[in-house]
């Protein structure tokens, strides 16, 4: 059976970044405006010699490096840089909501310094140490209320680069966790497809928040495929069951025999004879275990393509070993999308699969 394819101040330590710690370490002001900005993009504030020299190149080098398994490079953020004195000279600039400011302590007269001098207090900058985890501190609503600030310093040029090297993951995984909220708030614009929420789970024992626009385009008992189509996107989700048989489905070869089953048995295209298969030829597939709400996931992200036709884009699959029983539940997202930047598109899969849950 197929289905056709168209085409108030804050402060929290390092410590507390990465393990979510909530405590207010110093006072809150209450900003009269609201920040706003683009998702995935990131202010960085520093003086322009360090931004145009190795301390630059190492931030860029991590924060813009490419974002996982895309069939055209997108970064991880869109990267944005302003002096403070630039910072000043319009007031808009200051009403973003992702910021990095990046310092050298060293540096006393620069004004980068002095930012965080004025931010943190002198005695908490000048007991940094090159070895020392307070060289990262994160703010709330400087300038405006919604803000995200992340100062990454140290003292002299090594130490900042170190620095920076060193807490890119939880840094990165802070920008995005405040991302979410309007990541969220466009998924969901429309509400949630409540009656489809259900089938799946009656039919596949999968309880997940499906958003309204996605719509039912097959389910034969043995597979269900939703979809969103709009002029300009496909975006796609399957879900199906697989009976547990031993640890070998939980590798690379398995998910992957699993997804090209799936892709061979009902994804084509209006073209005669053709099917949807992982291409890890052009780029490779990557697979990785992570947890969600403590269940056992393997993770895979790779780029698809249809044989004998010439369409193609980006995929992430989980394979989920249900506690408690002999089956696997296996759920793939998967976006068509000529011409389109696709980095958007698959930050809202995840975000549909972070909802996962097993009853």
């Amino acid at each position: 059976m197929r289905n056709k394819l168209r085409n108030g101040f804050l402060f929290v330590s390092l410590a507390c970044l990465l393990i979510g710690c909530s405590a207010d370490l110093s006072k809150q002001l209450a900003p009269s405006t609201t920040a706003f900005g683009k998702i995935n993009q990131v202010v960085v504030v520093a003086d322009k010699a360090l931004w145009e020299g190795a301390v630059g190149d190492t931030f860029r080098y991590y924060f813009g490096s490419a974002y996982p398994i895309l069939p055209q490079p997108e970064p991880i953020f869109d990267l944005k840089h302003f002096t403070p004195e630039e910072l000043n000279e319009d007031p808009v600039r200051k009403e973003l909501r992702n910021y990095v400011i990046l310092g050298d302590l060293d540096q006393k007269s620069s004004s980068t310094s002095q930012l965080i001098f004025n931010d943190i207090g002198n005695e908490n900058a000048m007991q940094t140490g090159n070895k020392d985890s307070r060289r990262t501190r994160v703010g709330h609503d400087k300038w405006a209320s919604g803000q995200l600030l992340i100062y990454l310093f140290a003292h002299g040029n090594q130490g900042l680069i170190d620095n920076i090297r060193s807490n890119f993951p939880a840094a990165a995984k802070r920008i995005h966790k405040a991302d979410l909220v309007q990541i969220e708030a466009n998924v969901y614009q429309k509400g949630e497809n409540y009656k489809l929420k259900e089938e799946m789970l009656s039919s596949f024992g999968i309880d997940m928040q499906i958003p309204a626009d996605f719509f039912l385009a097959v389910n034969d008992g043995d597979a269900a495929w939703l979809r969103k189509e709009t002029e300009f996107l496909s975006s796609n989700i399957m879900i199906h069951k697989v009976p547990y048989q031993d640890v070998s489905q939980l590798s690379k070869e398995g998910i992957k025999g699993i997804r090209d089953s799936l892709g061979r048995k009902y994804v084509s295209s209006e073209v005669e004879d053709t099917y949807m298969r992982i291409n890890d030829v052009d780029l490779p597939m990557f697979t990785k275990q992570i947890e969600l709400k403590d269940y056992y996931v393997l993770e895979a992200r790779g780029i698809w393509e249809i044989v004998n036709d010439f369409m193609g884009g980006p995929f992430i699959s989980y394979l989920i070993h249900k506690p408690n029983s002999k089956e696997l539940i296996f759920v793939d997202g998967f976006i068509h999308a000529p011409g389109k930047a696709k980095r958007k598109y698959m930050q809202n899969l995840e975000l549909i699969f972070s909802s996962i849950e097993i009853p």
